[in-house]
C-alpha cells in the first residue's frame, strides 16, 4: 500500500532506531499490516508478534482521557471554556480552563521540587497547586500536566479511579479487550521498554515516571495495547464515532476536532489532538505520539489512518535522534499518499 514508507521504516530499523515495529495502513476500507524485527533484544531476543502489547505512553491521552472528556461534553457535564477550578475546586488556580489544558495552551508552570521523591498522594497535591505563566492561552507548549489534571477531574466527576473509568467508558464499549492498565504478571505478551539506572529493564511497568507513581490515578500515560485494539479505536474515528450500529461519539463531535481549538485559533491543536495538514490539499489530519515510539495519524475525511507502534526506548532512550527519524517517516508517508491521491 505504501512501499516507499515501508522501505524507509525497515531501513530505520536496520540502523537501530528501534528494535522492531508493528504498523498498519488503513485506506479505502482496506488494511495492510506489517510486523517487523524484534519485540525484545535483552536479556534475550524475542521476535515481534502481532498481538504483543506496547506501553503506548501518551497515546493514552487521546485514546482514553480525550475520549472521556468528549463524552462528558456530549452529555452536557462540562464545556471547554469552563475553568478547571469550577469543576475541581481543589485545583487552586481559577483561570485555567479545560480548553487550555486540552490544547496545551495553559502555560502551566510544571516544576515540582523533588518530584521523583514524592508518592502518589504528595504528587497529586503538588499538581493541584500549579499556576500558569504569562502566556496563558497564547502559546502552545506540550505538557503532561494537562491530562494529569484532567484525570483528577474525571475521578471527581465519576467518583472512581481514572483507569476504571477508562476501562468502562472506552476499552469495554470499543471492544479493546486486549488492552489494560497496571498489567499483572506474567508479562509474556508485553514488550519491554527502557533499562533503568539500576540495570533493570522495565517490562509490564509503566515507562512514564509520573504515571508510574500515580498508578491508577494517571490520565497522561499507562495504557498497554496492541495493533488490533488501536485499530478498533482508529476505525471508530474514521466512521465518525460509530461502532457497528452503536453511536459511540456523535459525528458532529468528531468533525469539530478537525478545527483549531486553541484560544487564538492559530495554535494547530485540537481538543486533545495535534493537527497536521496534508501536503496534497491542506486537509486537517489528527495526530498524536507516544514517548516510547508510537504514533497515530487519522484522516477523517478520506477515512485513512497510519498506526505505528515501536519499542524505540528498548533498551536506551535516544529521543532527539528518534524524533528526527519519526518525522522523516511521517513526511515520506504524507508525500507518498499525495502521489496516490493525485493519480
Amino acid at each position: 500500500m505504501y512501499p516507499e514508507t515501508l522501505r524507509l521504516i525497515e531501513e530505520k530499523m536496520r540502523e537501530g532506531v528501534f528494535p522492531g515495529a508493528v504498523l498498519r495502513f488503513i485506506e479505502n476500507g482496506e488494511d495492510e499490516e506489517q510486523i517487523l524485527g524484534n519485540a525484545q533484544i535483552e536479556p534475550t531476543v524475542v521476535s515481534m508478534e502481532e498481538d504483543f502489547l506496547f506501553d503506548v505512553a501518551s497515546l493514552t491521552k487521546v485514546v482514553c482521557t480525550t475520549t472521556v472528556m468528549l463524552k462528558l461534553k456530549e452529555e452536557g457535564k462540562l464545556s471547554w471554556d469552563q475553568t478547571l477550578h469550577e469543576l475541581l475546586p481543589s485545583f487552586q488556580n481559577e483561570t485555567i480552563t479545560l480548553r487550555h489544558l486540552l490544547t496545551h495552551t495553559s502555560d502551566i508552570q510544571t516544576y515540582i521540587p523533588n518530584r521523583d521523591q514524592l508518592n502518589a498522594e504528595e504528587l497529586r497535591a503538588a499538581y493541584l497547586t500549579l499556576q500558569p505563566g504569562t502566556d496563558l492561552g497564547k502559546v502552545v507548549k506540550y505538557t503532561d500536566a494537562g491530562t494529569i489534571l484532567l484525570g483528577f477531574l474525571i475521578e471527581e466527576l465519576y467518583q472512581k479511579d481514572v483507569i476504571e473509568v477508562f476501562k468502562e467508558e472506552v476499552l469495554q464499549p470499543l471492544g479493546m479487550s486486549d488492552s489494560s492498565f497496571l498489567p499483572q504478571p506474567p508479562y509474556n505478551k508485553i514488550i519491554p521498554t527502557q533499562r533503568m539506572a539500576d540495570g533493570n529493564i522495565l517490562k509490564g511497568v509503566t515507562h512514564d515516571p509520573k504515571a508510574r507513581v500515580l498508578a491508577e490515578h494517571a490520565g497522561n500515560a499507562g495504557l498497554f495495547t496492541n495493533m488490533k485494539d488501536l485499530s478498533k479505536f482508529a476505525k471508530m474515528y474514521l466512521n465518525l464515532g460509530r461502532v457497528s450500529d452503536m453511536i459511540y461519539l456523535h459525528d458532529k463531535t468528531v468533525q469539530e476536532l478537525l478545527h483549531d481549538q486553541t484560544p487564538t485559533g492559530k495554535g494547530k491543536r485540537s481538543i486533545g489532538w495535534d493537527l497536521k495538514f496534508s501536503p496534497l490539499d491542506q486537509a486537517p489530519l489528527l495526530f498524536h505520539t507516544g514517548y516510547t515510539g508510537t504514533f497515530l495519524l487519522l484522516d477523517i475525511v478520506k477515512k485513512s489512518a497510519f498506526i505505528f507502534l515501536s519499542n524505540r526506548v528498548h533498551t536506551e532512550d535516544h529521543r532527539a535522534s528518534y524524533v528526527a527519524h519519526r518525522d522523516e517517516i511521517l513526511a515520506c508517508y504524507l508525500n507518498e499518499r499525495s502521489k496516490i491521491y493525485q493519480k
